[in-house]
């Protein structure tokens, strides 16, 4: 039991940190920043990203936002939102800021 726990926590040492992978990085943008987005009118409202991303729900069923980031993707401002569906099943939604289109809609 013993050297089998050694030899697992030495595979996980050697094995280095775990990274997520995504297409593109991503930087979300602070409160302010935000704030200035919207003041600006570069970004449609975050209920219009909602509807968009509850809009795009593969077999129908409702999604609850659980939450929502507004971040720099590619040189694009894009909402990323955390749903949950009825059925439990939590995705993520991608959400062109600018123009309220889903970019991404991926079941996790």
């Amino acid at each position: 039991m013993i050297r089998t726990l050694s030899a697992v926590t030495l595979l996980l040492a050697l094995s280095g940190p775990v990274t997520a992978v995504a297409d593109e990085p991503r930087k979300c943008l602070s409160a302010p920043e935000q704030r200035a987005a919207i003041a600006r009118g570069q970004v449609i409202p975050l209920a219009a990203a909602i509807r968009s991303a509850r809009g795009s729900v593969r077999g129908g069923g409702s999604r609850e936002v659980v939450k929502a980031r507004l971040c720099r993707q590619d040189g694009a401002l894009v909402y990323v939102l955390t749903v949950l569906a009825r059925d439990g099943k939590v995705s993520r939604a991608t959400i062109d800021a600018g123009s309220g289109r889903v970019v991404v809609d991926a079941t996790r």
